[in-house]
């Protein structure tokens, strides 16, 4: 009897194409999930001293653990023999190639994915000079993201061309895509133009991420750079949201383009019979006393005159934008208090001359305009 069981075996293998197709395809599933999971074992023991490579079979391990089992059960199904309906096989064999396609566009993003989460590793912003990593880093999210971008697209479009339906409605659509296709260059303007506007931005960096910037009026720094706008976090932890092409077509301040280094200034008005000496030392001494100066620059100046008073210029050097603010109000707030501590006299205050007519005394102007004394009861 068990010298019957291959006859047997072999009978039914014939008889039943559809059991045939079914040992087929768990068979090759098994196989490609224990291909898939030695391949990952070695992977991951090869890369344990490469963290980049290390990341990359991480990530690429949940789409890998489709691609493998798909790949092998396409194969499979290639050496088939015919079945009783072959339009069952062909569109089997069709749905696995477009599980093909879905699984091979996942395991590129996730391996972009993989790179830029690298260059964040590798290019810290949380360091003292971070000029060179906020250059990389704005390089490889906004083309890490187009890529992405590209990459979907290519997918769906390769997906849809496995459709003959498609294919045909393609080629229908192209032969008459006169007005249609000015309409839908026009209606698709803004996304090109912004898509355009991220990879000019990823190649000249007229902004990085990080960088601190002033648009319009607003001042803040950029928080992120997607494929199609701008986060800016604004200093009252506000969020601007602004489009791409917008730092492409008009101008915006850069406080770091070169470099995070700052000079600040402070503006007091004073009165002319100020003594700058003592001022000059004291600005000296408030600039030494101050953590936030990086003892590059600290000059006192008068720049300008009027009627009233004279104004006066601290020019004061900082490593950052919030250093440099920090140690304005430090500045402008011991001033002050040595103006008003040794220098009472010297604040702001209006003048005028005095006219004795006779009748009283008058100021210059009410003696010009021919009024009453200041001093007059009537």
């Amino acid at each position: 009897m068990l010298g019957d069981m291959p006859d047997q075996f072999v009978e039914m293998w014939g008889r039943h194409p559809w059991a045939r197709l079914g040992v087929i395809a768990i068979g090759a599933l098994l196989l490609g999930l224990i291909l898939h999971r030695i391949a990952t074992l070695v992977l991951r023991r090869l890369t344990r001293h490469r963290p980049m490579a290390a990341n990359v079979v991480d990530r690429a391990e949940a789409p890998m653990a489709w691609l493998v089992p798909l790949l092998m059960l396409s194969l499979a199904l290639q050496w088939t023999p015919e079945l009783p309906a072959p339009g069952v096989l062909n569109a089997i064999d069709h749905l696995l190639l477009i599980g093909l396609i879905a699984a091979a566009t996942w395991l590129g993003v996730r391996c972009i994915g993989a790179a830029q989460a690298f260059a964040l590793h590798e290019f810290p912003l949380d360091t003292a000079n971070n000029l060179q990593a906020r250059r990389v880093l704005t390089q490889v999210r906004v083309l890490g993201r187009t890529a992405s971008v590209l990459l979907i697209l290519i997918g769906i479009a390769a997906a849809l061309l496995t459709i003959p339906g498609v294919r045909q409605l393609g080629t229908s659509l192209l032969a008459s895509a006169g007005l249609a296709g000015i309409a839908l260059g026009l209606a698709a303007k803004p996304v090109l133009s912004n898509l355009i506007a991220g990879l000019q931005i990823a190649l000249t960096q007229p902004i990085r991420i990080d960088d601190v910037v002033i648009i319009g009026t607003e001042f803040g720094h950029i928080e992120e750079i997607t494929t199609t706008y701008v986060v800016v976090h604004l200093w009252d932890d506000r969020r601007l949201i602004v489009p791409l092409n917008y730092f492409i077509e008009n101008p915006v301040q850069n406080w770091t383009r070169t470099t995070s280094q700052l000079t600040g200034t402070v503006y007091l008005w004073l009165d002319y019979r100020t003594p700058l000496a003592p001022l000059r030392e004291e600005v000296k001494r408030l600039c030494a006393a101050a953590p936030e100066w990086d003892k590059r620059v600290c000059v006192l100046q008068v720049t300008d005159t009027n009627e009233h008073a004279m104004q006066l210029r601290v020019l004061a050097s900082a490593a950052d934008s919030g250093r440099s603010w920090d140690l304005r109000c430090r500045l402008r707030e011991g001033l002050i208090a040595f103006v008003q501590e040794h220098y009472p006299q010297c604040l702001p205050r209006m003048r005028a001359e005095l006219e004795d007519s006779g009748n009283g005394l008058r100021t210059l102007g009410e003696a010009i305009a021919g009024g009453a004394p200041a001093n007059d009861p009537s």
